[in-house]
């Protein structure tokens, strides 16, 4: 399968992902942003404490800063991105239409999910069957019967990579958000979907024996993943190799945006407080011109020719 190969591919359309984006491709690279902007934070929020701007909303930016992205180049497909893979000199991204795209260099602007599901017996049962990291946690529930509880990418793409784990999977939903490729694959795949309904309890002693759901059925499991929005920190620490700051919630980046990892760079709320727009404009600037110079000296490499000095 050919995929198409990108200089930069920014995960998220935020502030941080599309301020990224834009010192990208003003670099004359290639530049794909993945996402959707209203699940960012700032589209819902009001905004009065960003310079030069006086009480506007997080949508009017928004839609503000896609249209100037696009207007230097970035191209934009409105997904996640459920898979990212190390594949030789670049990242091997799989989308929620099952899209396929090479990434010479990634800019990671996800944000953090803040809330937790909140039900009775979660906090209790932490790192006793409940998770938060399918990735981190899926192999310890092979042949066990398991619940992931969540209506967007990161919800489904656990449940399709349970089910070759797992013996059986449920998804648990109140609405299922997620692309009509993504919705056709998960039907198809065997894992039982529960839509409509929520969790009103996850049961055990010491360990999960079960998910109550707010229909009266009660689920019988062992492991509840519980995955709200698209990759979080944890999935993509796991996956990719990332190092964690001390709190074990944030990515550990460098002035750069530079992650431990060659190529990986991150913006945003993903990399720590505070948690404001300011701070995730400017990173996002960094973190675009950073991950742009490293994709045209990875290029330049395969050529021969000595790398370009750092901006």
């Amino acid at each position: 399968m050919n995929k198409p190969i990108f200089d930069v591919v920014i995960l998220g359309s935020g502030p941080a992902g599309l301020q990224a984006a834009i010192h990208a491709s003003r670099k004359k690279t290639r530049v794909l942003m993945l996402g959707r902007m209203n699940k960012s934070s700032l589209f819902w929020a009001h905004v009065e404490n960003f310079l030069g701007m006086f009480k506007t909303s997080g949508e009017d930016m928004l839609t503000t800063g896609l249209a100037q992205a696009k207007s230097f180049g970035v191209e934009v497909l409105e997904e996640d991105a459920l898979s990212i893979t190390p594949s030789g000199l670049c990242f091997s991204i799989e989308t929620e239409s099952g899209a396929h795209v090479c990434a010479r260099s990634l800019v990671i602007a996800t944000g953090t999910t803040r809330n937790r599901l909140g039900a009775p017996g979660e906090k209790e049962l932490l790192g006793r069957g409940v998770s938060y990291c399918v990735d981190c946690d899926g192999g310890f529930f092979r042949s066990e019967d398991v619940a992931v509880v969540g209506g967007q990418s990161a919800a489904a793409g656990g449940a399709l990579t349970l089910l070759s784990l797992a013996r059986s999977v449920h998804l648990v939903a109140e609405t299922l958000d997620i692309s009509p490729a993504l919705k056709t694959k998960l039907a198809d795949s065997g894992a039982v979907i529960h839509e409509g309904v929520t969790v009103a309890a996850i049961e055990g002693e010491t360990q999960v024996t079960g998910l109550a759901l707010s229909d009266g059925v009660t689920l019988p499991v062992a492991g509840v993943f519980i995955e709200l929005g698209a990759k979080g920190v944890l999935e993509l620490a796991a996956t990719l190799g990332l190092n964690l700051d001390e709190s074990m919630k944030y990515l550990q980046v460098d002035r750069k945006q530079a992650t431990n990892v060659p190529g990986v760079f991150a913006a945003g709320d993903i990399t720590g407080p505070p948690l404001q727009m300011a701070k995730a404009v400017g990173e996002g600037c960094v973190a675009g011109i950073s991950a742009a110079t490293y994709a045209k000296n990875q290029k330049l490499a395969q050529e021969g020719v000595p790398a370009a000095e750092d901006e």
